[in-house]
């Protein structure tokens, strides 16, 4: 095992009265990629600061390698004095780095370099600042939150650099699939404390369960020795219990940790408040359109929105995913065409920029509109520490301002407001932002098992498959030229038949290549179309399907090795020359699929 190029021990931080690390760990060895988890305010992004040595801890030892080069991706990048982004990312750079990596990492995230910083969007300086952090490729890099603001296509790109980077890598995100995908070992943060799964997040939930189920049952056999250790000592022989203080200093330990335990934080507890049910046709948009100057926004796009729908809008940055669906719901107006909104229709909405929030609002005021102590949730009025306890706040923090939450803690008070309120028609524009995989799996629970209708925008492709049923995406994602096509199913039902579809125009272009290609050999030798095949022609024929079906087979063997998440970190030279032979072999079948069709298509026009 090679020795650790980061090491923290023992890291205790407190905020106030309570221990925000109480003895956390993190260790990191050359190829790891480690995922942070834990809930909002568990202390992930502190921890990962004080192992890019940007806060310090009250104690516990941490060890970085002299050699090593870290590089943290700030939430907040500072851009200073810098008068293009190119400059900025380049100020990231070491003696030896490569400056050609900043320019192929600003082209892949969707920038020239030329821009200038104080003008960014909060997505474009979210990829300003990966471009100027992992240019360096340094030994570990650091990412927290790195998908928040990115579009889909350019997450999937971030996947697939990161799977290659020789970089060790700690990751904090609320994105499942891009965990799964990345991280090859979990280190959960819990209550002050860390434990480590050395395999990736994919297996972490069902870890996370046993190991909360095993506590609880260690608990509850401590409660049971106490209760036998309190027996004896009301009715065991006096002079014995006089004789054995060590047994009563015994209990009176027992009693401390049984007293002292804290148990896992609660999870939300919300259900949607449902109004009267809506007319069966929600939304009826028929050829809507929409355009800016030159650029067209929105092709002829029709639709109709049932009762009890879940509909998904996907695309790239700049789409026109927000605009769409403002011209759904009657907020824009279309250049063309209708838009016509059903009956008895209560409209609840999340947006992603949070703007319904005001920063000098206390918590208690937001949620009552300044109607005193109380709301009223499901017919039954709530006092509103009570109700806000449901969503994870303490009682004290009714009187603070909203400026002083976190980013997962206004999303979680915007949920709490919507969910007061009667509504039939959710309209959620990227509600996963910023929350917690807890608070996630219960967004989760509400969308599935929502009687009313409900339209989102989100990036988050787990969260997509669960909910939706059906997809709405660009016609064209690479170039989005404002057709817009309607998908049945979630995110992965989109995308496998996008991949039908593609392999479908394939094979029908190469039977019009072979049809052409065999009438063209028919017409230039017209007394061999009355014949047979040659004897060469015949034997290819024959053989052409098993040798097909062996290079078939070459490539499962390779693809199962490769699906190993532990290869590249491993080998990354074995991966690579798994990956060219792959390469090599599909181009091999490709070319033999063209063959065969070509002299099917050949015998089929002599013998016709």
């Amino acid at each position: 095992m090679a020795p650790p190029i980061l090491k923290l021990d023992d890291i205790k931080l407190t905020f106030g009265v309570t221990p925000l690390l109480d003895g956390a760990n993190l260790q990191v060895e050359p190829g790891d990629r480690i995922c942070l988890v834990g809930r909002n305010g568990s202390g992930k992004s502190t921890l990962m600061k004080i192992a890019a040595g940007l806060v310090e801890a009250q104690s516990g030892e941490v060890f970085r390698h002299p050699s090593a080069t870290i590089r943290y991706l700030e939430q907040a990048p500072d851009f200073g004095a810098y008068d293009t982004v190119q400059a900025y990312a380049e100020s990231g750079l070491g003696p030896g780095d490569d400056p050609y990596r900043v320019s192929y990492l600003l082209e892949h995230l969707g920038l020239t370099g030329q821009e200038n910083p104080s003008s960014l969007s909060g997505g474009e300086a979210r990829r300003a600042a990966l471009a100027r952090v992992m240019a360096p490729e340094p030994d570990i890099l650091m990412l927290d939150e790195p998908t928040n603001h990115l579009d889909l296509p350019t997450i999937e790109w971030l996947e697939s650099e990161l799977q290659q980077t020789r970089s060790a890598l700690v990751l904090i995100s609320h994105d499942r699939r891009f965990l799964e995908k990345v991280s090859t070992a979990t280190v959960w943060l819990d209550r002050g404390q860390s434990r480590r799964l050395s395999r990736g997040f994919g297996y972490f939930e069902e870890w996370r369960d046993k190991v909360l189920e095993e506590e609880e049952l260690e608990q509850h056999k401590l409660g049971k020795a106490i209760e036998r250790e309190e027996h004896w000592m009301r009715y065991g022989v006096t002079a014995r219990r006089k004789r054995n203080m060590r047994r009563v200093g015994e209990l009176r330990d027992m009693r401390a940790a049984y007293r002292g335990h804290k148990g896992p934080q609660g999870s939300v507890q919300a259900t949607a408040v449902e109004a009267r049910e809506s007319g069966k046709l929600v939304i009826e948009a028929e050829a809507i359109t929409k355009s800016y100057g030159d650029r067209t926004i929105i092709a002829p796009f029709s639709l109709r929105v049932h009762r009890g729908d879940c509909i998904g809008l996907v695309g790239p940055n700049g789409a026109g995913k927000t605009t769409l669906l403002k011209m759904l719901t009657g907020e824009l107006a279309p250049d063309s065409g209708t838009v016509k909104l059903g009956t008895n229709l209560e409209i609840a909405t999340l947006d992603q920029k949070r703007e319904d929030l005001n920063p000098n609002d206390t918590l208690a005021h937001y949620l009552t509109d300044g109607r005193g102590e109380s709301l009223l949730v499901n017919g039954e009025q709530k006092h509103v520490t009570g109700y806000m306890k449901d969503f994870l706040f303490q009682p004290e923090q009714a009187r603070t301002p909203i400026r002083n939450l976190s980013g997962g803690e206004r999303a979680r008070l915007i949920l709490a407001r919507i969910l007061a309120r009667p509504t039939n028609l959710l309209i959620l524009d990227e509600p996963t932002n910023d929350l917690d995989i807890e608070t996630l799996d219960l967004l989760q629970e509400i969308v599935a098992g929502f009687s009313g209708t409900v339209i989102l925008v989100s990036h988050d492709r787990d969260f997509l498959d669960r909910t939706v049923t059906s997809t709405i995406a660009p016609a064209n994602p690479d170039a989005p030229d404002g057709r817009w096509i309607e998908y049945a199913g979630g995110y992965s039902d989109m995308m496998a038949q996008r991949k039908g579809a593609a392999e479908d125009k394939k094979r029908t272009e190469k039977q019009e290549k072979a049809k052409a290609s065999a009438s063209t050999a028919t017409s230039a030798e017209p007394s061999k179309a009355k014949g047979k095949l040659s004897f060469k022609q015949k034997f290819a024929l024959e053989n052409l399907p098993k040798e097909m079906e062996k290079l078939q087979g070459e490539i499962a063997k390779r693809e199962e090795r490769m699906a190993d998440p532990q290869l590249f970190a491993k080998d990354p030279a074995a991966f690579n020359k798994l990956a060219d032979e792959m390469a090599k072999l599909r181009e091999k079948l490709e070319a033999m699929e063209e063959e065969w069709l070509e002299l099917e298509m050949l015998r089929e026009e002599m013998e016709g």
